[in-house]
């Protein structure tokens, strides 16, 4: 199954750090995924016509004003460990029980706050999380209300759990499996960065986006949970193994762009059997 050339357009665009994007490149960079160069200026127009990307200059776009509440967001992963502090035992806890279930979008938008923010349903309609974000509830109460979540659902802080309460709130992480992945995907990242110089432009852009998308994204919604919820040095170690392979993902990419705009164009970057079916 082909990925969605939208998703792939706009991840690279939030990874240029606000830099344009020729459609050129979009083009090339797609082709890697199999998608061809008709359904990206395809996707490309969608995405202008929706305000998700905007025009700047010739033949080359950048994020769009839609978009500006998607980057903040995801550009958060990088500084995640100075957005936690000690954890005293408390809880943020948001009730929503109160709130319609019938209109699909505000769902999904409250579903996405509450993700968002490490949330997970205690019992029905009450979401918790540790309250050990910086800034406490005040701080999650504003985050939330810019992640569209409904003013009516009250965001407090919850205290003082019976025993088995207590452990039942505990349990709503599966913090061994956190810090496992923590741990496998930092080996991962590091062994693909250890031979991604004998890899081949094309190749090496496509693991990277591949590797890198996957990596940040579990750094976008990780609940940053507290010791002793989870293994915190591993999780600290692996954010900086991906803020090393984004970096060297970006110079990977830059590389890739230079070598196809200095070849011919019947010859750019077109999809390959090889690369169409690696998964």
């Amino acid at each position: 199954m082909l990925p969605n050339p939208r998703h792939l357009i706009l991840n690279l665009l939030l990874g240029a750090g606000g830099e344009a994007l020729p459609a050129s490149d979009a083009v090339a960079a797609c082709a890697l995924f199999g998608v061809s160069e008709n359904s990206t200026r395809v996707a490309l127009a969608r995405l202008a016509a929706t305000g998700f990307v905007a025009l700047a200059g010739r033949g080359a776009y950048r994020l769009g004003p839609q978009a500006a509440g998607l980057a903040a967001d995801v550009s958060r992963w990088r500084d995640a460990e100075q957005r936690v502090c000690d954890w005293q035992g408390g809880w943020i806890a948001v009730h929503v029980a109160g709130l319609g279930r019938s209109h699909r979008a505000t769902l999904r938008s409250r579903e996405r706050a509450l993700g968002l923010l490490g949330l997970v349903e205690f019992e029905r309609g009450l979401h918790l999380r540790p309250d050990n974000l910086a800034g406490g509830v005040h701080a999650v109460r504003s985050r939330l209300a810019a992640l569209r979540l409904e003013p009516a659902a009250p965001v407090f802080v919850a205290r003082d759990f019976d025993a088995a309460g207590e452990q039942r709130a505990r349990r709503l992480w599966d913090g061994a499996a956190l810090t496992r992945h923590y741990r496998d995907t930092h080996q991962r990242l590091a062994d693909w960065l250890a031979g991604a110089g004998a890899l081949a432009p094309a190749v090496a852009a496509r693991e990277s986006f591949v590797l890198g998308h996957d990596a940040i994204r579990a750094l976008v919604f990780d609940p940053l949970l507290p010791a002793p919820l989870v293994d915190v040095a591993a999780r600290r170690h692996f954010a900086a193994t991906v803020r090393q392979f984004d970096t060297a993902g970006q110079a990977i990419w830059q590389r890739f762009f230079a070598t196809q705009r200095a070849r011919p164009v019947a010859a750019r970057a077109r999809p390959t059997p090889s690369l169409e079916t690696t998964s």
